[in-house]
């Protein structure tokens, strides 16, 4: 059975892995103090035209964002976040397990607007009683979302104004940024991400690394103390050049971009036969995830042969059935799936 259900079944590239196997044997510096981990800095600092960043290289996605909001802020405040945003429904409560609120907002296509944020901000600064309040102070967005929309340049550029009008973090989380940096509709260079928020991450473990999330803290605010928090918050691997061998990699000759962009293109071939079929989606997705919706008999009669996400169980008795595609899908099971729904 093949896996149209996650992003990250595979291991790694092999280049990632050659990389990998040829310095094994080598002897470094441990938690990050090596010269792996710092010529990686030097590449993802170039690539995404940041040189005054700060560079971590932290080991999975849970971990990242618990120790960036951790680092940015203070026991009283929270975060903005959609609701079906990672940090409300996948990380088992972990951001407020260390006593921080996440104020959950609307949103039909996983995204929050300039607008929204700005009037939820003044509702709040506006409250003869916000001392009782957790107060505002950080504003979480995920490129592209959990449902597989994306940001356009303009939209983030809105956002990160009124973050910064009134005085909110702006935190990407780019578990999937490579989907994004690859997609055919993206209109956001990599600059142009560094230079409209305060902190994001790049992901790793989704995009073709066997594990591993980069964050690039912009905002000098955020950058004390955070390898000790990190370390609080147990996301300091000690063989630390294992993480940079891997992005080093990853940012050589433009790779992660490039088999990233493979992956949206094979969403988006099979995104087009359900579409010719007559299938509607739960949002339009230009990335790596599509999100269809089905019969059960429909759903049933694929997962014959792949493995789906079974997401929801919509009011009229359908699913929500996520289709995913990654780095490393085959060409040959793409056309078979694609096949299997004509025959549908």
């Amino acid at each position: 059975m093949y896996r149209f259900n996650s992003d990250y079944t595979e291991g790694c590239h092999p280049a990632i892995l050659e990389r990998l196997a040829a310095t094994n044997m080598d002897q470094t510096d441990g938690y990050g103090l090596d010269p792996y981990c710092e010529e990686a800095r030097t590449k993802i600092k170039e690539y995404f035209s940041c040189p005054n960043a700060d560079v971590h290289f932290l080991v999975g996605g849970t971990q990242t964002n618990l120790t960036v909001i951790c680092a940015a802020l203070r026991p009283h405040q929270a975060v903005f976040g959609a609701v079906p945003s990672h940090i409300n429904t996948h990380e088992a409560g972990a951001i407020e397990h260390v006593g921080h609120r996440v104020l959950p907002l609307p949103s039909e296509d996983g995204k929050l607007t300039a607008e929204q944020i700005k009037s939820e901000w003044i509702k709040y600064d506006t409250d003869p009683s916000r001392e009782h309040w957790a107060q505002p102070k950080m504003v979480y967005i995920s490129q592209p979302t959990e449902i597989g929309s994306m940001y356009s340049k303009k939209e983030l550029q809105d956002l990160y104004a009124v973050c910064k009008e009134a005085g909110l973090y702006l935190f990407i989380d780019g578990a999937r940024l490579g989907y994004v940096l690859g997609a055919p509709a993206n209109d956001m260079t990599p600059a142009d991400l560094a230079a409209n928020c305060d902190v994001f991450y790049i992901g790793g473990t989704k995009c073709g690394l066997l594990f591993g999330e980069a964050v690039v803290i912009i905002n000098d605010e955020i950058k004390p103390d955070f390898r000790t928090i990190a370390k609080q918050c147990g996301a300091i691997m000690a063989k630390g050049r294992l993480l940079g061998v891997q992005f080093g990699a990853a940012f050589t000759d433009d790779l992660y971009t490039r088999i990233c962009a493979k992956g949206t293109q094979q969403a988006l071939k099979i995104k087009q036969a359900l579409l010719d079929c007559g299938f509607k989606f739960v949002t339009d997705s230009p990335t790596n995830q599509q999100f269809v919706i089905m019969t059960p008999a429909q759903f049933a009669k694929l997962s014959e042969e792949f493995a789906l996400s079974h997401i929801a169980y919509l009011p009229d008795g359908n699913y929500s059935v996520r289709i995913c595609t990654s780095w490393a899908t085959d060409d040959a099971q793409v056309d078979k799936l694609i096949a299997m729904i004509k025959e549908l």
